[in-house]
């Protein structure tokens, strides 16, 4: 097949709408189930690009959660904690779940807001597991490069049969130059085929040159989400999955807080106060996610209204910003990276709140000197890779 009708583009008025290949090949894509729209294929093509990388890069099975043509998460398939499966909602029943199960529900779990309708990518089978943990949740679509025939059959019983189920040919290479038209004007560049591995993390600037083998997989998780995140982009990652993620914004200090203050947020989920939380019965998993989330922002009776306490079958207790900030003083070993250089010192500043100990980001600042001295102040490890990674 060289093309596939949509319904219609970015917004209904935009009329006709296809994809279709400029050569003579055949799309890489078979859709297994559904009918997936233009949003819902510019986030396939992405999150399975990301999901692939990751793959081969660390060679663990990856996945992204995708919203908007931004990943709200990314991951890769390190089995889940007792209180990641609580936060995640991850059946306490449930036996040991597959790798790549695991890494979508840690690429889900970064930011389960964000996450709400979002579009999943696997690097590798889905399985039965995954399958299933993605029936409970609300979202649009899949890609993968193949289905075991219980996961399919699954997936086919979500969203009343109309669930968006995408098959990828994983053997497919596109071509090295790529096109987009913009108000009439055709664009051309060369596809960024940059390799994103551990060699690039041999130019560390700091005083501190301590890089352990867990934060160079990090640096290697937040530059792959990085190179596929609508710039500029900012990424927060602990024990290989995006737990902040800060994308599309004109100032990287705004990157910088809006990934920390997710990753922050991600960090208080785990909380005792917010693991006590005991929900009615019938209360939907994003109902949770929104009652938690507010909870945890002090904005729970703005949100749902006086009448919120009856959520719960115990009341909650006051969850004050004191308790907020000790608990966040935990968390440590975070490894922050960025799409371009870092201007100022403010973000190694704002980086430090949300625990980071390691950060990877291009260089070549004029500030470069004023940027390193301040992740000395904190022995921070600090390398510059010298490669920006913009993506629009």
């Amino acid at each position: 097949m060289k093309e596939l009708e949509l319904k219609y583009g970015c917004n209904p008025n935009q009329k006709p709408s296809r994809i279709f290949m400029r050569n003579d090949r055949d799309l890489p894509i078979t859709v297994l189930n559904g009918k997936p729209g233009y949003i819902n294929l510019l986030d396939a093509f992405n999150s399975w690009q990301l999901a692939r990388e990751l793959k081969a890069a660390t060679g663990l099975p990856a996945a992204a959660s995708f919203k908007h043509v931004s990943p709200a998460g990314a991951a890769v398939g390190l089995p889940l904690s007792a209180v990641e499966r609580q936060i995640y909602f991850v059946d306490a029943r449930a036996e040991a779940l597959s790798p790549i199960a695991c890494a979508y529900i840690r690429a889900r779990g970064a930011d389960r807001l964000c996450s709400y309708g979002d579009w999943a990518a696997l690097s590798d089978v889905c399985d039965a597991d995954t399958a299933s943990y993605l029936k409970a949740e609300v979202s649009d679509g899949i890609i993968a490069p193949g289905y075991t025939a219980e996961a399919l059959e699954i997936l086919k019983t979500k969203k009343k049969g109309n669930y968006n189920v995408v098959r990828i040919d994983p053997d497919y290479v596109p071509d090295p130059i790529e096109y987009k038209d913009v108000f009439g004007v055709t664009f051309q560049q060369g596809r960024n085929e940059y390799k994103v591995d551990e060699g690039l993390l041999t130019n560390i600037v700091t005083k501190n040159k301590d890089l352990p083998q867990q934060a160079k997989i990090d640096m290697i998780v937040a530059l792959i989400t990085l190179k596929y995140t609508q710039s500029n982009s900012v990424c927060y990652v602990k024990d290989g999955q995006a737990i902040g993620v800060g994308a599309g914004q004109q100032s990287r200090i705004h990157c910088t807080r809006l990934a920390g203050t997710k990753a922050d947020n991600w960090f208080l989920r785990q909380h005792p106060y917010v693991l006590e939380l005991q929900f009615k019965d019938g209360i939907r998993r994003p109902d949770r996610d929104n009652l938690i989330d507010s909870y945890i922002s002090g904005e729970v009776s703005f949100a749902f209204g006086s009448e919120w306490k009856e959520f719960f079958k115990v009341q909650p207790l006051p969850f004050h910003e004191t308790d907020k900030e000790a608990w966040l003083k935990r968390l440590t070993g975070v490894t922050c990276g960025s799409d371009a250089f870092f201007p100022f010192g403010d973000n190694v500043e704002r980086a430090h709140r949300s625990g980071v100990a390691y950060i990877v980001q291009p260089g070549g600042s004029i500030r470069d000197d004023h940027v390193i001295e301040t992740a000395d102040k904190y022995s921070m490890t600090m390398c510059f890779t010298g490669m920006r990674l913009f993506h629009h």
